[in-house]
């Protein structure tokens, strides 16, 4: 066994002027330095050397070791340093572009709409996702057998005690008129779920903006000004609109605002249903009921409010004609905007 040292010595020796980086360095200590390595199996086989020869054999085995050690050292401090010397990065190299995110054109459109309302003297309010039958329903002048109430359009959730994802945000009208006296002027943004199909037209969540507007002697005609000079704001002073009049619980009387189609330019398309108009917000006068159930004397009051759905906005402003793109992640239309 004794001979074996000197003999692998050598093989080390030889092993050391091979070595050129840190890699290598590592390759070598896992083969000679560590403990299933070969100068530890030789410290292992002196248990079965006669015992005159073990401190002979542990003498020299230790000289070994110390050697392996200190070249080990050596070089590795060597690699190190000349790692430091070298540039990290490489001047020649041409530089790297790196992209800027963007906020998503729902976003866009939302903040735009928010900025115009903001200009016409509206604050910002905001309220729960999850929401109670009463503030989302009740409040809201929903008769009991409301089709709007039924599983079909909304998300409720199990063992919530009533609770449901809310289906529009006019729910924060309610906790608005609650916790304010009039005069209020405020937006409501924020994200709603309807149990509804998904086509190019709608989706299951969307985003609204909100508007209520309560003092004394409020009238029906500052709400089509207001809806009027938004319009006007929002896609130009020669954009074509039309007033119809609708159905809402919590409105009376009710309209609805329709325009002329982006897409088609009023022809007819797939989106505005071949009509040639699309409708961009539900409107009216509050009702009395609502009022009282806000905390408001209707008799002493008067109010309007209106909805938007902005990825419908969000079409007619991009020229969109599917409104599931929106919500894909293809970065490849996201660029775009």
């Amino acid at each position: 066994m004794l001979e074996q040292i000197p003999i692998l010595r050598q093989e080390i020796e030889e092993k050391f002027s091979f070595i050129s980086d840190l890699k290598g360095l590592e390759t070598f200590r896992l083969e000679y330095l560590v403990k299933k390595g070969k100068i530890q199996a030789l410290f292992d086989k002196m248990k079965e050397a006669p015992s005159e020869q073990k401190p002979i054999l542990g003498k020299e085995l230790n000289i070994l070791r110390k050697f392996v050690e200190l070249k080990f050292e050596e070089l590795k401090t060597k690699f190190e340093n000349s790692q430091i010397n070298e540039p990290s990065i490489d001047l020649t190299l041409p530089g790297r572009k790196y992209q800027v995110g963007s906020f998503h054109p729902v976003m866009q459109t939302m903040h735009q709409m928010m900025d115009i309302f903001i200009e016409m003297g509206f604050s910002v309010a905001e309220g729960p996702d999850i929401e109670d039958g009463k503030h989302n329903f009740d409040s809201l002048n929903f008769p009991p057998d409301h089709p709007a109430r039924d599983m079909q359009d909304t998300f409720f959730l199990k063992n919530g005690n009533n609770l449901l994802l809310r289906t529009h945000t006019s729910p924060v009208q309610i906790r608005v008129m609650n916790g304010m006296k009039p005069p209020i002027r405020s937006i409501m943004p924020g994200r709603v779920y309807r149990n509804e199909s998904i086509n190019a037209r709608s989706l299951a969540e969307f985003h609204q903006i909100e508007g209520l507007y309560i003092d004394k002697n409020v009238s029906f005609a500052e709400l089509k000004a207001t809806m009027m000079v938004f319009a006007k704001k929002m896609y130009g002073e020669h954009s074509k609109f039309r007033f119809r009049p609708s159905f809402f619980p919590f409105t009376e009387p009710s309209a609805e605002m329709d325009i002329t189609c982006f897409l088609c330019g009023g022809k007819g398309c797939r989106v505005c249903k071949n009509s040639g108009w699309l409708e961009i917000v539900g409107c009216g006068m509050v009702h009395p009921y609502v009022l009282r159930n806000g905390g408001i004397d209707p008799n002493e009051y008067s109010g309007y409010a209106f909805g938007f759905g902005i990825e419908r906005v969000t079409l007619l402003k991009t020229g969109v004609d599917d409104i599931r793109l929106l919500y894909e992640n293809d970065k490849r239309f996201l660029n775009q905007f």
